[in-house]
């Protein structure tokens, strides 16, 4: 399996969005060097506010590009970094990687799949009404986020858009996402 990195955003401040890079250095246990929510436990206000001694299983967010085409034909306009991702990719199913699955990304970046993001309220200040668009249900009334995925650094390194990243998948049984 793999797919191509399409754009990188980083943010050294709280804010929604993060902008577009050139290329982000993706720093061993800590995330995105220079961003908001990089370091060894918890970045999340509402997860500092709860403990802020918890690991932190959200270095780096990763987006499908098909997302926005997705939320697009519904009329809202999305584009990356605009949901605060890190990582915008095209052409892997991030959604349906099982936890630990490794992403070997660009030359040397290595990331572990920890879960899947859990958006909040923010999506419908940034335009109301897209947290319906990236939280539903399915057919059987499971609640589906599609918001992309979380991640941890386990080895760092440079990544820009156009780099190749590949998925190794963890020895079976293999466990479905869930959020973190």
């Amino acid at each position: 399996m793999s797919s191509t990195v399409t754009a990188v955003s980083s943010n050294g401040t709280y804010s929604f969005t993060k902008p577009n890079r050139d290329s982000i250095t993706l720093l061993a246990g800590l995330g995105v060097e220079g961003d908001v929510h990089a370091g060894v436990t918890v970045k999340h206000r509402s997860r500092v506010a709860q403990d802020p001694t918890q690991p932190n299983l959200r270095q780096v967010h990763l987006i499908h590009e098909e997302l926005f085409a997705e939320v697009g034909a519904d009329g809202f306009e999305v584009a990356p970094g605009e949901l605060g991702e890190n990582i915008t990719t095209r052409g892997m199913d991030l959604l349906g990687l099982p936890v630990g699955t490794l992403l070997r990304v660009g030359d040397d970046a290595v990331l572990e799949v920890t879960g899947l993001r859990n958006p909040c309220l923010q999506i419908d200040a940034f335009q109301d009404g897209l947290l319906k668009r990236v939280v539903g249900r399915d057919e059987a009334g499971n609640i589906v986020r599609k918001a992309g995925i979380m991640s941890v650094v386990k080895h760092g390194g440079t990544v820009r858009p156009g780099d190749t990243i590949t998925a190794e998948l963890p020895s079976e049984p293999h466990r479905p996402l869930d959020r973190v």
